[in-house]
């Protein structure tokens, strides 16, 4: 049997990073991509596992080139998955401008777009492919303070599952990974609003500070790419993953729980009504 190829994207650190190891231990042959390629000198190299591409996938050629260089190295791509993404640290959606609603759309949405249809036209003449989005459990849940890289995710949950349905009959399966709060400096990487309002600095502020916590608290990268490799190696793979405990509460409770319950449980954690105090009811919350 032959190696199989896998392209990830944004794998210079976080959950792509520890995504592209985990797919090497399993046995595949990873490339890596990264907005800036592969930087750092030798040393840092040399203690990656995998190649590290030059990739803006907010750029067509660029999403188009990188694919091809795969295709020309290997012959083919058997696994996509789509990670490269940022956010806005928590702003209220009047904070940032439409040119920043633009620029997270353009990453995490448009920017899986872009990837996929590079890849589909390769993965459809061998009939058969895998693509695994990295979504988040704010692709099911509301987020206040953060509604823009909420409805990125929303939009990469609609977009996957209908996709799956128009590609099985082909050979291609897509499936998509939902986190909760993961360790991965994901806050520190995100966008300041930029049409910041002293209406909303107070609540703001709070909605970040408890954001910090979470993700301080929160799960290993690992756990992510561990259920990527479940995607990719199931012989029937379901389209939604949870990736890790809190993750899968919150979509039991999703589910099942009454809408008030959630909506109350949500407000106390983030700590938006000053007239309540925090609670653990609800877990945590955040890729």
């Amino acid at each position: 049997m032959k190696t199989k190829i896998a392209l990830v994207t944004g794998a210079s650190s976080g959950i792509g990073a520890a995504t592209a190891e985990r797919l090497v231990a399993a046995g595949y042959k990873v490339y890596g991509t990264s907005r800036r390629g592969a930087q750092g000198g030798a040393d840092q190299a040399s203690r990656r596992s995998f190649e590290l591409l030059p990739l803006d996938v907010t750029n067509d050629e660029s999403a188009k080139a990188v694919v091809d260089q795969v295709i020309r190295l290997e012959g083919r791509i058997d696994l996509l998955v789509n990670n490269a993404g940022f956010g806005v640290a928590s702003a209220g959606a009047e904070e940032s401008s439409m040119d920043q609603a633009h620029a997270i759309f353009d990453t995490n949405f448009f920017g899986t777009v872009r990837m996929i249809r590079a890849v589909l036209p390769h993965m459809r003449r061998r009939g058969y492919g895998r693509i695994v989005n990295i979504g988040s459990v704010f692709g099911f849940l509301p987020m206040p303070y953060m509604a823009l890289y909420a409805a990125t995710k929303h939009a990469v949950e609609g977009y996957s599952e209908s996709l799956d349905h128009e590609l099985r009959t082909k050979g291609i399966r897509v499936s998509i990974i939902e986190p909760a709060n993961t360790k991965t400096g994901f806050d520190a990487n995100s966008l300041q609003p930029d049409s910041p309002l002293a209406e909303y600095r107070d609540a703001r502020e709070a909605v970040g500070k408890t954001m910090k916590e979470m993700v301080d608290g929160g799960d290993a990268p690992s756990i992510v790419a561990d259920a990527v490799l479940k995607a990719a190696l199931a012989a029937h793979p379901k389209v939604r993953y949870t990736a890790g405990r809190r993750a899968g509460l919150l979509k039991i409770l999703r589910r099942f729980a009454p809408a008030g319950m959630m909506d109350s449980g949500l407000r106390k954690q983030l700590r938006l009504d000053t007239s309540t105090t925090p609670t653990s009811a609800t877990p945590a919350l955040q890729k």
